[in-house]
């Protein structure tokens, strides 16, 4: 069995009339066998070098952190890898910084000079950006076949400079727009071997999610104000009583506005994947914004009860929970997938995707 050149149409034995029904496709459920245990002995190792090393030792961390989070990710039995180089990384961090430098100390020079290399650093971002998400795609891979990234700097130009203007020139009304634009870009320059992903959501979809974000947000902001209302008449007759009450509506009320983050997180999370597909296969993201919440907000508290050690365990249980709420609905084996645009990627010669030696991505 196997898939034609393009990835479109499924072929096996005994399938060869024309009008043979394809099967339903298979619901393949990702899954995460990481533990907080594991992840912590990494996590504190990667800490202590990274502070003892002046901060050079957090390019080699970040390789740690994602081939540890990659071999634990696993679709259809089969774990993804990450291959990136902690020099590669360093390198893209030092252009970073040496950029931030020169921004901030150029004004000991002329006061005109902050503005002039804002821009100049304004410039560049977008490429270092493109070369940044070509090296990531480029360094993972599933059962041994690479992924890549094909976007041109012209369309990444619009969509990591012009689009963020517009929409702070807009107060954040095209915000929803360009949020849309960048992962319409991201997604349908991204391909499995030579299979595309393609991305669908529109940008009345992201008004929704950012619509309903905001409706939450005016929600906790509303029920601080009652409270405000009703307990500040309440303990106005004791001492410091209404700065006491004051103060405790402004926590909550700030509070609620912090879990309006999981919230949003969960809804864009199910519109990304739930609009992806990769050539006949298609993903459905299901992250309840509920239990959203509830785990950032128990984390929130383990990691105050236990100082910041918790962090790890933190991080391993909300990605547990977003990996395993995709699904993956296959077309048909992905053995047989894989096996045929691994062939693809030999016949075309193109085993040695396009390699970008720098990582930007903090």
């Amino acid at each position: 069995m196997a898939w034609d050149h393009k990835g479109e149409h499924f072929i096996g034995a005994g399938s060869s009339d024309l009008g043979h029904t394809p099967p339903p496709p298979t619901p393949l459920r990702l899954s995460f066998t990481g533990s907080g245990s594991e992840y912590f002995r990494i996590w504190i190792v990667n800490a202590l070098l990274t502070v003892l090393t002046l901060g050079i030792y957090s390019a080699w961390a970040k390789v740690r952190t994602l081939q540890y989070f990659y071999r634990n990710t696993r679709l259809d039995d089969a774990a993804f890898d990450y291959h990136g180089k902690p020099g590669a990384i360093l390198k893209g961090r030092a252009i970073v910084l040496v950029l931030a430098m020169v921004v901030q100390f150029s004004g000991a020079v002329s006061p005109a000079l902050p503005l002039v290399f804002a821009v100049v650093f304004g410039a560049v971002w977008p490429f270092l950006l493109v070369r940044s998400l070509r090296f990531r795609m480029a360094n993972s891979s599933y059962r041994g076949l690479r992924f890549a990234f094909t976007g041109g700097d012209r369309e990444a130009y619009k969509v990591f400079l012009l689009w963020p203007i517009l929409s702070m020139l807009t107060l954040g009304l095209l915000a929803p727009l360009a949020h849309q634009r960048f992962k319409h870009y991201q997604h349908n320059h991204t391909r499995f071997g030579t299979a595309p992903f393609a991305f669908d959501a529109t940008s009345g979809h992201f008004y929704g999610v950012y619509l309903r974000t905001g409706m939450v947000t005016a929600l906790f902001m509303i029920v601080g104000a009652v409270l405000s209302a009703i307990a500040i008449p309440a303990g106005a007759g004791t001492k410091g009583g209404v700065a006491i009450v004051l103060g405790g509506t402004v926590a909550f009320t700030y509070f609620g506005l912090m879990l309006t983050g999981p919230y949003f997180t969960a809804k864009l999370q199910n519109l990304v994947w739930s609009h992806t597909t990769l050539a006949p296969h298609r993903f459905e993201s299901r992250v309840g914004a509920g239990r959203m919440i509830f785990i950032t907000l128990t984390n929130w508290i383990a990691i105050a009860l236990t100082c910041g050690l918790f962090l790890p365990f933190a991080k391993v249980r909300s990605t547990r929970y977003r990996v395993e709420s995709v699904t993956m609905f296959a077309a048909g084996p992905l053995d047989a997938f894989v096996a045929g645009e691994a062939e693809q990627v030999s016949a075309l010669g193109d085993a040695a995707v396009d390699w970008y030696d720098i990582d930007i991505a903090l």
